[in-house]
C-alpha cells in the first residue's frame, strides 16, 4: 500500500486483491463510509492506540466477558475485541434485515409443517429421509401447538460479504444462537475507548435487544396467564456461554436459574424461592434438547427439569426456543432454503444461499470426494466451527482422512465452495498495526405472537489468524462492534 498519509498503525496494511476489503477500495483509497472514522484513527500514534486497546481489554476483563474453549482441557478466555468497527449503511442494512426476517419466518412455518401435516414433504419439496435421519427431529414434538405458533423465537443468521460485494448466508442458527451479549458489550467498550466518535456517526443503538427479547417472551405466554413469570435456564457456570446467560437475565430483570432451581408439580413448572414456590410461565432455555428433561429425553441428564416437557406439551409453560427446532438449522436443510422460502412465503430469497453439496446424494458425494481441495466440508449438526475442514489448507494425507470420515457417514456432511469472505481492517497486537482479516456477521431476529424484531447491528466475528476463514471464538476468533447507520 502507498504509505503517503497513512498513519503508522496502517503502514503495513496490504490489501488482498482476491477478497472484498470493506474499508479500502484501492491503494490508499478509503471507502466513503469509513473516511471520518479513518481520520479519527489517524490522530493516534501507535503508543496511544495500544493504550486504548488495553483499556478495552481491561473493560472486558472487569465485566467478566469471557467464554469457554473445549479442547483437551477447558479454558476460560477473555473475549478478543477489536476497536475498529464494521459499518453498515442504512440501505445495505435494510437488505440484510429483510433477508434475515424472511428466513426466520419461513423456518418457523417449515417447523410447524414438519411437526403437523408435513405438506412440504408430501409435495416433494424436501425429502422425507432427510427429516427422518436428522438427529434433531423430535417425534415428541409432533402435534404440539406452541403458544403463538412460534418455534424459533430467536434466530441467528450468519452472513458474509463475498468478493462480488454481495451478501450470502452461510448458515441459520435456531437452536440456541449465542453471541448477542458480546454485541452489547462491544458497543460499551467502543464508547468508553473512543470518546465522542458517535458524534460523527448517527448509529442505531443495540442496547434495546433485551427489552425486545422480554417483550417477545411475554407475547408467547401460556393461555390464561395475565402477567407471565419469565426465567432464563442455564446449564451452569461451566458452559461456554454462561456470561451471556447471566447478562441476558440481568438485563431483562428476570431470574437466572439452573435445572435444580425448578420443579414440576401437576404439570406446572415452579421456581424455588426463599418465599416458597413461584409458578414459571416462560423459560428461555440455553440447555440442549437432549438434556432438557430426563423423563422425556436423556434419562441421565442432571441439567434439566424432570417433567418440564409434559408441562410444555400441555401448554402450561412456553419454551424459548421450542424443542426440536434443530431439525431446521441442520446444514443439510440449508440446501433447501430457497425452495422453503418460495413454498411458504411465495417469495424469492432476499439473501443468497451458498451453493451446497449434500453428501447423502450419490452424485454430489462423488463430486465432493473428488474436489475436497476446493471445498469446505462441514458436519451438519455441529456449531462453534468444530469439525470444519477447509480443503485448500489440508495435506494429501489429511484429505484422505476427510474422505474416509465422509464415506463412513455421508448424511452427516455437507460441502460448500471456499467462499471469499470479505476482509476488514483489524488491529493485530503482535504486529502493532492494522491488517486485513476475514469477517462474517451474525444477525439476531426475534419472532413473537404478531410481532418481530431484528437487532440493528449484530456480532461481527473476526478470524484473527492470518488467512484463517473460521471466525468462531472457539477457533481463535474475535469480534468487532457493528454500526448500522441511521438514514
Amino acid at each position: 500500500m502507498d504509505k503517503k498519509n497513512i498513519l503508522p498503525i496502517f503502514s503495513s496494511y496490504h490489501m488482498e486483491s482476491t477478497f472484498y476489503d470493506e474499508v479500502f477500495k484501492g491503494k490508499n483509497e478509503i471507502r466513503d463510509t469509513y473516511k471520518k472514522l479513518f481520520q479519527l484513527f489517524n490522530e493516534y500514534q501507535v503508543e496511544d492506540f495500544e493504550l486504548l486497546n488495553e483499556k478495552a481489554k481491561v473493560s472486558f476483563l472487569n465485566q467478566g466477558i469471557t467464554f469457554q474453549v473445549y479442547d483437551k482441557t477447558t479454558t476460560e478466555k477473555v473475549f478478543p475485541f477489536d476497536l475498529f468497527p464494521k459499518i453498515i449503511t442504512a440501505n445495505e442494512w435494510e437488505h440484510v434485515e429483510s433477508g434475515a426476517l424472511q428466513r426466520s419466518k419461513a423456518l418457523n412455518l417449515f417447523l410447524h409443517d414438519l411437526y403437523h401435516k408435513k405438506q412440504i414433504i408430501k409435495d416433494g419439496i424436501v425429502p422425507l429421509d432427510l427429516i427422518n435421519s436428522s438427529e434433531n427431529y423430535l417425534k415428541q414434538m409432533e402435534g404440539i401447538e406452541p403458544s403463538g405458533g412460534i418455534y424459533n423465537h430467536i434466530s441467528g443468521t450468519d452472513v458474509i460479504k463475498h468478493s462480488d460485494g454481495e451478501y450470502y448466508v452461510l448458515e441459520d442458527n435456531i437452536r440456541c444462537p449465542s453471541g448477542v451479549s458480546y454485541v452489547v458489550s462491544n458497543r460499551v467498550a467502543t464508547k468508553r475507548a473512543l470518546f465522542g466518535v458517535f458524534n460523527n456517526y448517527p448509529t442505531h443503538s443495540v442496547s434495546n435487544y433485551s427489552e425486545n427479547l422480554l417483550d417477545i417472551m411475554q407475547s408467547v405466554k401460556p393461555a390464561g396467564v395475565d402477567i407471565p413469570v419469565c426465567v432464563v435456564i442455564t446449564p451452569g457456570i461451566f458452559n461456554s456461554a454462561y456470561y451471556e446467560h447471566s447478562f441476558l437475565a440481568k438485563s431483562m430483570g428476570i431470574e437466572l436459574v439452573e435445572g435444580r432451581d425448578l420443579f414440576v408439580e401437576n404439570d406446572f413448572v415452579y421456581m424455588k424461592t426463599i418465599y416458597g414456590p413461584v409458578k414459571v410461565d416462560v423459560v428461555y432455555r440455553r440447555i440442549d434438547d437432549a438434556f432438557l428433561d430426563p423423563k422425556a429425553f436423556k434419562p441421565d441428564s442432571v441439567l434439566g427439569v424432570p417433567g418440564i416437557f409434559e408441562a410444555y406439551r400441555k401448554g402450561n409453560v412456553t419454551l424459548v426456543n421450542a424443542p426440536g427446532t434443530g431439525v431446521a438449522d441442520d446444514k443439510a436443510i440449508y440446501t433447501y432454503m430457497p425452495q422453503i422460502i418460495k413454498y411458504y412465503l411465495d417469495e424469492e430469497p432476499i439473501l443468497n444461499n451458498v451453493h451446497t453439496y449434500h453428501c447423502s446424494r450419490p452424485k454430489e458425494l462423488d463430486y465432493v470426494l473428488n474436489n475436497i481441495d476446493k471445498l469446505v466440508v462441514k458436519p451438519v449438526d455441529e456449531s462453534g466451527g468444530y469439525g470444519i475442514s477447509i480443503g485448500s489448507k489440508l495435506t494429501k494425507e489429511e484429505i484422505e482422512k476427510v474422505k474416509t470420515v465422509i464415506k463412513a457417514s455421508p448424511r452427516k456432511y455437507i460441502a460448500q465452495p471456499i467462499m471469499a469472505l470479505s476482509t476488514h481492517a483489524t488491529y493485530i497486537e503482535e504486529e502493532k498495526s492494522f491488517e486485513p482479516r476475514h469477517i462474517d456477521l451474525r444477525t439476531f431476529t426475534l419472532l413473537g405472537k404478531d410481532k418481530s424484531f431484528v437487532l440493528k447491528g449484530g456480532l461481527t466475528r473476526v478470524a484473527l489468524k492470518r488467512g484463517n476463514l473460521v471466525v468462531n471464538s472457539s477457533q481463535g476468533g474475535g469480534s468487532k462492534d457493528t454500526w448500522v447507520l441511521k438514514k
